[in-house]
């Protein structure tokens, strides 16, 4: 019990910047509400400095991504998509062929990065790495399209990454991304009664 409260006394800033506003933004997002990005935006950033410290160069990377993506979906969910008789964009499924186009991107880009950080750099758990990393890519841009799968594809990533993070020691990003495991589900039942409904 005292390494626990010695563990959270302990915590760094940034950390739990990185996990209050990760929890946050995921919560809106279950709850489809546009204030999603903009706490996006800040966990994003936080990320990329607690994951440089922690020699994850593809999770820096994601990061980055991460802030681009947040206002390309924050701009989409306004302005982007079909609307049916509402001012909020549907949630919607992707199609087969940007599924199989996306899984051919993800395994190929999964094989590169990895290899670039093994070969090229001091990073550690390079393709492990890499993969979690380019699955977010997909998921990312999967979820400000608004897409339901998007859920699904999180949950793989969230398994991976609270394995990752508790291996590094980084557990207040453990803690996020098992807390995102019950928050992923969560997200794909509110969004499936969504689709349902319209």
């Amino acid at each position: 019990m005292s390494e626990l409260v010695n563990a959270v006394l302990n915590v760094d800033p940034l950390e739990l910047l990185g996990l209050t506003s990760g929890l946050v933004c995921v919560w809106l997002l279950i709850k489809q509400n546009i204030w999603t990005f903009p706490i996006g935006l800040i966990y994003a950033v936080a990320s990329v400095v607690v994951f440089t410290q922690q020699r994850l160069y593809a999770d820096v990377l994601l990061s980055g991504y991460y802030v681009l993506m947040n206002g390309y979906g924050w701009y989409y969910w306004v302005y982007g998509g079909q609307r049916t008789g509402s001012d909020n964009l549907p949630v919607g499924r992707i199609s087969r062929n940007t599924s199989l186009t996306l899984i051919v991107l993800v395994a190929s880009a999964t094989m590169l990065m990895g290899w670039f950080f093994d070969t090229q750099t001091d990073a550690d758990l390079a393709y492990w790495d890499s993969a979690t990393t380019t699955m977010s890519f997909a998921a990312m841009w999967i979820t400000a399209r608004k897409y339901i799968e998007n859920w699904i594809l999180w949950l793989v990533v969230d398994v991976m990454l609270t394995v990752i993070y508790l291996y590094k020691g980084i557990e207040p990003y453990a803690l996020l991304y098992f807390v995102y495991l019950a928050m992923a589900f969560m997200g794909w039942r509110a969004w499936q009664q969504t689709l349902q409904t319209a």
